[in-house]
């Protein structure tokens, strides 16, 4: 699975984009932020706020309760704002 870091995520992670294999636990979104703060320090810190967060699953909006199942993106950003 592809997931991809924009804007600050991307600076503390240190990363745009990684390509990772999930352990069969990681069923939904909120499992997969939780199996990414365990991969580095800057994981970490970047995704400790699920609040600060907003995802996509295969560029769709998602909440973090969300199943991921063959998913082949997720995108991770801070809120988006518009004008």
């Amino acid at each position: 699975m592809r997931i991809l870091y924009f804007a600050w995520l991307r600076r503390q992670i240190g990363k745009a984009s990684e390509d990772i294999v999930l352990p069969a636990t990681v069923t939904t979104l909120g499992d997969l932020v939780t199996h990414l703060r365990s991969l580095s320090e800057g994981h970490a810190a970047a995704l400790e706020d699920l609040e600060g967060l907003r995802a996509a699953i295969d560029q769709e909006f998602a909440e973090f309760d969300a199943p991921i199942l063959g998913a082949r993106e997720i995108a991770l950003f801070p809120p988006v704002t518009g004008g």
